[in-house]
């Protein structure tokens, strides 16, 4: 019995030693550069508006100049807007050199990688290979080649590498270059913390559930998903059956209404823990989706992770003519 109650005692206290460390936060940081990608909406946006509001300096790459111009209006003085698109290698290496003569000696406190895509979410046979290089251009190169060119200056202030990735990075529930770059975007994160320990150097993952952003809009997905399956030959048609797309359709509109997390500000409270707290975690998972679904099951063998996901699809046309 004795032994029981020490085992308690002692899980006890670890926790509570893990939850006070956890709390304990980087001092003097008003006034600190950080740099955040992807700022038109969603995450970014908020994150830049956010954290204008509690003193960082902060730089917000957007895409688009409307983008730049509604992020501006609603944000201070010190909050600056550069037009950034991560697939456009010279555009990043401006944009660091811009980013250099600003922060000059004291260098870059934070570097958000938070900029993606979703692109076509189908069977991988609906596919051609553009459809899987732009979601990894900008998801995976981009973010790497955004980190790259940041690097020096990240270096130089001992500061902090927040990428933003997916429970996508962590089980593939479907056809598309998202789930190959999210995986790419964790093994980079994984073996850049690692490379970058050294020189005091933070380095973390942001695990997001699904979330209502522009990234994960049902319309825009299903009408992708349209054009694709109107484009296909008659035969692959045929494998499926002509009301696959609408069964499946409904299927998945059902999950994402199950699963869906509407307030995407517990994902910038993450972001905000990443570059504040003095003990940053190596992976936050992000959504009641992600902690009681998606995470838990990327841990299980396979066999249960093909039952629970294959019975999200609806069935082939091909699987009666046996």
């Amino acid at each position: 019995m004795l032994f029981y109650v020490l085992l308690f005692l002692g899980i006890v206290s670890l926790w509570w030693h893990w939850k006070a460390r956890d709390r304990m936060k980087v001092t003097n940081l008003t006034g600190k550069y950080i740099f955040i990608t992807g700022c038109d909406t969603g995450f970014g946006n908020m994150a830049a508006k956010i954290f204008d509001k509690k003193g960082f300096r902060v730089f917000a790459g957007c895409l688009t100049e409307t983008g730049a111009k509604e992020l501006k209006a609603v944000t201070s003085n010190q909050l600056q807007t550069v037009l950034l698109d991560v697939r456009d290698s010279d555009n990043i290496k401006k944009v660091a050199a811009w980013v250099k003569a600003e922060v000059q000696s004291e260098g870059l406190w934070g570097l958000v990688n938070n900029a993606g895509i979703m692109g076509p979410s189908v069977p991988t046979d609906w596919l051609d290979i553009e459809h899987f290089r732009e979601p990894i251009e900008v998801n995976l190169i981009g973010l790497i080649n955004v980190t790259i060119n940041m690097l020096p200056l990240i270096k130089k202030a001992k500061g902090r590498i927040v990428n933003v990735s997916s429970v996508g990075g962590r089980l593939a529930f479907s056809g598309g270059g998202y789930f190959p770059s999210k995986f790419g975007v964790e093994g980079f994160n994984d073996s850049l913390r690692r490379d970058m320990a050294a020189f005091g150097v933070k380095v973390c993952c942001i695990q997001p559930g699904l979330f209502k952003t522009a990234l994960s809009n049902p319309a825009n997905v299903m009408k992708e998903k349209k054009v694709i399956w109107n484009k296909l030959p008659p035969d692959i048609k045929m494998q499926y059956g002509e009301d696959y797309f609408q069964k499946d359709t409904a299927k998945k509109q059902k999950l994402s209404k199950i699963c869906l997390n509407k307030d995407i500000s517990l994902v910038v409270h993450c972001m905000e823990h990443a570059l504040t707290s003095l003990h940053p975690r190596a992976h936050y998972v992000v959504g009641q989706d992600a902690k009681l679904f998606w995470n838990p099951l990327s841990r299980m063998p396979a066999v249960i992770q093909d039952f629970l996901l294959l019975r999200n699809r609806a069935e082939l046309a091909v699987s009666h003519a046996k």
